[in-house]
């Protein structure tokens, strides 16, 4: 791994940043229903560690680690996010609906900011036009977390001008899971209601499918 900082450790740190910002909006939902969201994140934080802040990258890696650092920081939020959801499910499994929700504002929120981006976010994009399904897959990847890029989190097994089909893997998620106790079906669950935000409101004209346990699509309507 690079001793320097490059484009592809701004682009990971920017997809860290937005789970966080989901386990922001998790925590103040939470304490607007009357849940114990100050306990739970200071609990999670001394466990699992302190979220970046969305501080500037270059003021905060260890530059002599940088692989091992971004590494760290997935493990982090990866395991304080199926922490948050898994004590606020125990408390009311009713509560999943609006878990739901905030995903699904994330999702839209992703979408809006990738239409009209801060100054220099573009610098931290791999994608290139969402007009057709791999473009609008290329953009989802610009911003949902699925491991290290040498993890190979999702992987395309069909690609046309009309439809792109996935397979996103569940072990990179379900060892944070099955360490808090959780479920790794309402990770997807979530991932899922983000991503069909995301697509809906990127480009209206495709629309996202689950296929299988895993696989999902991107066809035109």
């Amino acid at each position: 791994m690079s001793l320097f900082l490059g484009k592809i450790h701004y682009w990971l740190y920017n997809k860290i940043v937005w789970a966080e910002k989901a386990e922001t909006d998790l925590l103040k939902w939470a304490a607007s229903q009357g849940l114990a969201a100050d306990t739970w994140a200071q609990e999670f934080q001394r466990e699992y560690g302190q979220p970046t802040g969305n501080r500037p990258l270059e003021e905060i890696i260890d530059t002599s680690n940088i692989h091992g650092w971004l590494q760290e920081r997935i493990r982090s939020v990866e395991l304080r996010q199926a922490s948050l959801v898994t004590a606020v499910l125990r408390e009311n499994p009713s509560h999943k609906d609006a878990l739901l929700k905030i995903f699904e504002n994330q999702g839209e929120a992703a979408a809006l900011a990738y239409k009209t981006p801060a100054e220099g976010a573009e610098e931290v994009r791999f994608s290139a036009g969402v007009g057709t399904p791999e473009g609008v897959y290329n953009a989802l990847n610009d911003f949902i977390l699925e491991g290290m890029p040498c993890d190979r989190g999702s992987q395309v097994i069909q690609n046309t001008e009309d439809e792109l089909i996935w397979q996103m893997a569940a072990e990179l998620h379900e060892p944070y899971w099955n360490q808090v106790g959780g479920d790794i079906g309402t990770f997807f669950a979530l991932r899922e209601a983000w991503i069909a935000s995301f697509i809906g409101t990127l480009n209206p004209a495709l629309q996202f499918e689950k296929r299988n346990e895993g696989e999902y699509s991107i066809t035109r309507k």
